[in-house]
């Protein structure tokens, strides 16, 4: 699967080489060399001194025009990346919010609350009565109560509650405690500033803050409110390949990251007038499909087919059957619209915080969400006409070859039962070494890795051959499923206690887990897994790990800084944000399992990854002790009954 994968996306380049279609491969090789300041970390334009480099080789200058050191100019950039990243998922999870509230209010038509008991949940952990009210006011007010995490003035964020008390304690203790998401991303730019915050390692505890933020904050936000409002995910079978587009039918690919567009596209294709439309154009039907984040909400909530990850945007369109590509935020390239010029596809934008030049613009808004949505696919349903039959090439074949849709809450059910869900048998698997650990594969797709390569699927395939869990989120999630590694078949390339474990319970051993904006669904998991027992008292005691290879946008770094600042070790592949600042790097990779028991670590060769993510596991599980073989007894009948009258409970009911 791994081999025909690659070929696909030789081929669809090849193709589009052959006809002179410009992809980001090409781009990349024109950018080549790459600054090596910037690369290192070591460039600064935060004012007009400069731009100021500083020579890592010893040979020009040691300090920018202000006095700032390798360090600073690292850790400068290091913050700025993490409040960047914060600031796109908590603007996501800012926007879910206003739609909570306008759906409450009966201002949304189209939406509706899906997940009752999600709601409550969530009402419960922002501290709202729920006793004789009706659904909608409380719906109404843990919207409000949200969008209250981005700009009050006191205290910390309420979800910061759900973590193990003793990571509680840690991030009071070192004061990281997140307050107001906007507050930290704001403070965030204000302290790399020229004249702000000049020492590296307290700029690096901001990070951990405004990460957090993310985190346990816009991220978990963004996720919770959008299963109250669409449902929360439950195993799913999907598809995933440009199989899934279809050439007698009309094609809309859907493309982003927030599902308030994607879930009105959905409702909108099967209204009436919509198949009408279709079947005039003597299409047979409409295909909505996915690409990045937005397949992966689409996959995980309704089994919609998932067309590529980010950086199939552009072969998707290449292949001559896209009516239409509809965008709204981040990750979304510019390079699209000059891509569709050589083919009929039209591309439509919906946001006014996100508009592409020489694109087509439809606004979209929560209150008239499926009349742009309509509007979208009857502009996708017109250009059907317009399609050139002699440009038309669909690689491969679709195939059911997914099952997707595990939250946090379907993997205590599926452990557990519904009666008694609970990370129990997880914990007891992985004490007995069934499973040796849980490692969490997020992130990015980059055309610095080469074509056609498939990184995160090799990486998976090592884990589970060597019993550790997988849960992928993102496009690392999104080309482990082109991999074919999401189905329960998978089992027999496990290790043997893996193996017993997925046959078990029916699972896959990767599970997807949704967007990159879900890893909040780790946090939380992870959480669970610690206050279980059994396995430590804390995050950082647990035998995980996070990694992310190819990591492209400030959101990975984000996303990294939170899982270490919560005790995950992770590991990044390419380069390190900050290479260039030896005591930064040292800070990064050592000194914060001092702070926080966790650290980074960064390595270019995905080879060894594998390696290091499970000396680490096995660290762990040395240091709980359960790595110690125990030796089997067998009792005989006359011990047996001395050992149940021991455990019987005394006439005051205690043992």
């Amino acid at each position: 699967m791994e081999e025909k994968q690659k070929n696909i996306d030789q081929v669809m380049h090849d193709r589009m080489k052959e006809m002179k279609v410009e992809t980001m491969y090409d781009r990349y090789q024109a950018q080549l060399p790459q600054c090596g300041y910037g690369s290192l970390a070591l460039c600064c334009r935060h004012c007009n001194y400069g731009p100021c480099n500083i020579d890592p080789f010893g040979k020009g200058p040691k300090k920018g025009i202000c006095g700032a050191d390798a360090n600073t100019f690292a850790a400068r950039h290091f913050l700025r990346m993490s409040g960047a990243g914060t600031a796109c998922h908590s603007d996501h999870g800012r926007a879910v919010a206003h739609l909570l509230v306008a759906t409450a209010r009966g201002e949304a038509p189209g939406y509706r609350i899906k997940d009752v008991d999600k709601l409550m949940m969530v009402a419960e952990c922002f501290g709202i009565k729920t006793k004789d009210r009706k659904i909608n006011e409380i719906a109404e007010e843990v919207g409000e109560m949200a969008l209250m995490e981005f700009g009050k003035p006191y205290g910390t964020l309420l979800f910061l509650k759900r973590a193990p008390e003793a990571r509680q304690k840690i991030w009071e203790k070192i004061g990281i405690a997140s307050r107001a998401i906007d507050r930290e991303v704001c403070e965030s730019f204000h302290r790399t500033g020229i004249g702000g915050d000049q020492d590296y390692r307290n700029l690096t505890k901001q990070a951990m803050r405004v990460a957090l933020a993310d985190g346990w904050g816009g991220s978990m936000i963004a996720t919770e409110l959008q299963d109250i409002l669409f449902g929360t995910p439950k195993p799913v079978q999907g598809r995933s390949s440009m199989g899934v587009l279809k050439k007698d039918f009309v094609n809309l690919i859907v493309h982003g990251h927030e599902p308030q567009l994607a879930e009105a596209v959905v409702l909108a294709s099967s209204d009436p007038e919509v198949t009408k439309a279709v079947l005039a154009t003597g299409a047979k039907g409409v295909v909505v499909a996915g690409l990045c984040c937005t397949a992966n909400e689409l996959l995980v909530r309704h089994g919609i087919p998932m067309a590529g990850h980010m950086t199939m945007q552009e072969p998707a369109i290449s292949t001559g059957v896209v009516e239409l590509m509809v965008v709204d935020i981040q990750c979304v390239m510019q390079a699209i619209v000059e891509t569709a010029k050589h083919f009929h596809t039209k591309i439509v934008t919906t946001l006014s915080k996100a508009k592409i030049f020489g694109a087509e613009h439809v606004e979209f808004s929560d209150e008239h969400a499926i009349e742009a949505a309509k509007k979208i696919l009857f502009m996708a349903i017109e250009n059907y006409k317009n399609r050139d039959n002699k440009k038309v090439f669909i690689p491969g074949g679709a195939e059911p070859n997914i099952v997707a849709g595990f939250s946090h809450e379907t993997i205590k059910y599926m452990l557990g039962g519904r009666f008694r869900a609970s990370y129990r048998p997880l914990n007891d698997n992985i004490i007995n070494g069934r499973i040796r650990g849980v490692v969490g594969i997020a992130g990015c797709t980059s055309p610095k890795i080469g074509l056609g390569e498939t990184s995160y699927v090799n990486l998976a395939k090592e884990l589970i051959a060597n019993d550790i869990l997988v849960v992928a989120t993102g496009c690392a999630a999104g080309q482990c499923a082109d991999g074919g590694l999401m189905i329960p078949e998978m089992k027999d390339v496990c290790g043997a206690g893996l193996k017993e474990v997925c046959e078990a319970v029916g699972i896959p051993p990767v599970l997807h887990s949704g967007a990159c904006v879900d890893n909040s669904r780790i946090l939380i998991a992870v959480s669970e897994m610690a206050k279980e027992g059994g396995l430590g008292n804390d995050i950082s005691d647990l035998p995980v790990a996070g990694v992310c290879l190819e990591w492209m946008s400030e959101k990975a770094i984000a996303i990294g800084q939170y899982f270490v600042a919560s005790g995950v070790y992770t590991v990044f592949g390419t380069n390190s944000p900050v290479a260039g600042a030896p005591d930064m790097q040292r800070l990064l990779t050592s000194e914060m399992e001092e702070l926080v028991g966790a650290t980074w670590d960064f390595e270019k060769d995905f080879k060894k990854i594998a390696r290091m993510v499970m000396d680490h596991i096995e660290k762990k599980r040395d240091a709980l002790g359960i790595n110690v073989k125990k030796e089997r007894k067998l009792y005989d009948m006359a011990e047996r009954r001395a050992l149940e009258r021991e455990c019987k409970p005394t006439p005051g009911g205690h043992h």
